[in-house]
């Protein structure tokens, strides 16, 4: 059994050098992310009735409730403070966990580096080993540097470490799920995702279990980030309820090292169905399409669930018509023109923010293909540059496209449905549809830095993080306005409601063919690089 773990320490050493720039820098930003939103709510929420009132109205708007959780004690700066990082925060960490986790495990395997390690002083077990205690050690400096950060911001030390121990708890448990999945697929893209669909359902559990006006139901229980939320930092500090995701931790962590035993390096315990004898795809469309078909698909299904959700639920918004605290509430996220055009804007800003995130991943395999040398076999054929290119990044934009056009008829469907009247559709259609230009911004960017310097690609997802923050807490820490307009979030219209929306998105979608334009001059000039 110890030669199962030969070699564990040389290959956690490895995985520290990888990450030495890319896990400490999303540590600090979680962290001082935390810190910041405690230290300006209090400044918003300076006494006991303010934080009532605005409580109140998180409490009483079954989406809100769903997205972000219920604040529990609404006299608690900190409970009020960190409504929107409790779980959405502890989702973020899992995400994080998740990817590293498979970047060191099945990542790894499937590009053929751990069959060379393997011939050396590395047992079976050391690499899942490495990979492990490198998330969970990052995982637990993240949740006391947060605390830490709680504290400094005038936060009770108590609830300050309840807070980061859910989320360093969330990431251990996340990073096992992943480690699991990991043993049962063959592909990095497929444990990723695996794993992520893992905790979208967790997500959903915890939003329909936390909507009852009874409180937690059944359903938040059956998921590791209601564990989290329900510790109930700053208002209770129930320390105890982290046994349940460390205990989850523990098992998939069993779980996944009895998988490894069982299965030969490469393989997965769900064996890869074999392909036609005679292939279908003619062209770079083609291709492009088959390599993002499964993500879109899902993506799809999730965005469409969530439209119906949020769009049934805006009757219960328009009852708050009257409360100045929900109108504040919900121009801070970016919404005006009426409660309900405001609730709408505001959600359909976040949605936008999400689907920008496939456009990243999709224009991603750009580098991906280039890496795992495929791109070279087809660029060997009667290809050209530019026809494998637009293939794989014409996908990525017209998938973003797509997924806030569905995003868009589902929120009309279901508002439909809840009210009755089918007027709103088209206008919620057009209003998600607005959202696309920013979301092509940052996967043009992807193509731009792609073209010149393609080993920086994966720095596009630290300036996509840095534009959701600048866009859901930039108004909430005061930053000035030319900050906030770094992000090309805060450009997008937020309809239905706003006027004037032609040139705010004629110029997005200027930059972001700009920015595709300076990624395929780079792209047709440069070597192909390993």
């Amino acid at each position: 059994m110890p030669d199962a773990f030969a070699g564990t320490g040389t290959l956690l050493r490895l995985a520290i050098r990888r990450d030495r720039w890319l896990l400490p820098a999303w540590v600090l930003a979680l962290a001082a992310m935390a810190g910041f939103s405690a230290s300006a709510t209090a400044n918003l929420y300076p006494d006991i009735s303010s934080r009532v009132d605005a409580a109140e109205v998180i409490n009483a708007t079954p989406s809100l409730v769903a997205l972000y959780g219920r604040v529990y004690d609404p006299t608690s700066i900190g409970s009020l403070a960190l409504i929107k990082l409790t779980a959405l925060g502890a989702a973020m960490v899992a995400v994080l966990m998740i990817v590293v986790t498979v970047r060191h495990t099945r990542a790894e395997e499937a590009a053929g580096r751990l069959e060379l390690l393997s011939a050396g002083v590395v047992g079976r077990a050391a690499p899942l080993a490495a990979a492990l205690t490198l998330t969970s050690g990052a995982s637990v400096a993240l949740g006391l540097l947060t605390a830490a950060a709680l504290i400094v911001a005038g936060l009770p030390a108590v609830g300050a470490t309840a807070f980061g121990l859910g989320w360093a708890a969330a990431g251990i448990a996340f990073s096992a799920l992943a480690a699991v999945t990991a043993q049962v697929t063959t592909g990095s893209r497929a444990a990723t995702g695996l794993a992520i669909v893992g905790l979208a359902v967790a997500y959903l559990l915890r939003a329909v279990g936390d909507i009852p006006d009874s409180g937690p139901s059944a359903l938040t229980w059956l998921s590791p980030i209601g564990w989290t939320q329900q510790v109930r930092p700053f208002a209770g500090d129930r320390l105890a309820l982290l046994l349940l995701p460390v205990l989850l931790a523990i098992v998939l962590v069993a779980i996944a090292f009895e998988l490894r035993a069982r299965r030969d390096l490469g393989a997965g315990m769900i064996a890869e169905r074999s392909g036609p004898a005679r292939g279908d795809i003619t062209n770079t469309w083609g291709l492009a399409v088959q390599l993002n078909r499964g993500v879109l698909v899902f993506w799809g299904v999730a965005l469409i669930l969530f439209g119906v959700l949020l769009g049934s639920l805006t009757s219960s918004v328009s009852g708050m018509l009257d409360s100045p605290a929900m109108r504040d509430f919900f121009e801070s996220l970016g919404g005006e023109q009426g409660i309900v055009n405001a609730f709408l804007s505001a959600e359909l800003a976040i949605v936008g923010s999400i689907v920008a995130a496939f456009g990243i991943q999709a224009a991603g395999h750009l580098r991906a293909e280039e890496t795992a040398g495929r791109a070279e076999v087809v660029l060997a054929t009667a290809t050209s540059r530019l026809r494998w290119a637009n293939g794989l990044f014409g996908v990525a934009l017209g998938g973003v496209a797509l997924l806030m056009l569905l995003v868009g008829l589902a929120l009309g469907v279901g508002h439909a449905l809840d009210v009755g009247n089918t007027s709103m559709i088209g206008d919620l259609v057009l209003a998600s549809l607005a959202r696309i230009p920013a979301a092509w911004i940052l996967t043009a960017l992807v193509m731009a830095v792609f073209g010149w310097a393609p080993q920086l690609t994966g720095l596009v997802w630290g300036l996509y993080a840095a534009s959701v923050v600048l866009v859901e807490l930039g108004a909430l820490w005061n930053l000035p306005s030319w900050m906030m307009d770094l992000s090309p979030f805060t450009h997008s219209p937020k309809l239905p409601g706003a006027t004037g929306v032609i040139v705010p998105l004629i110029t997005l979608t200027t930059c972001a063919g700009l920015l595709a334009a300076i990624g395929y001059v780079g792209w047709s000039r440069r070597d192909l690089t390993p």
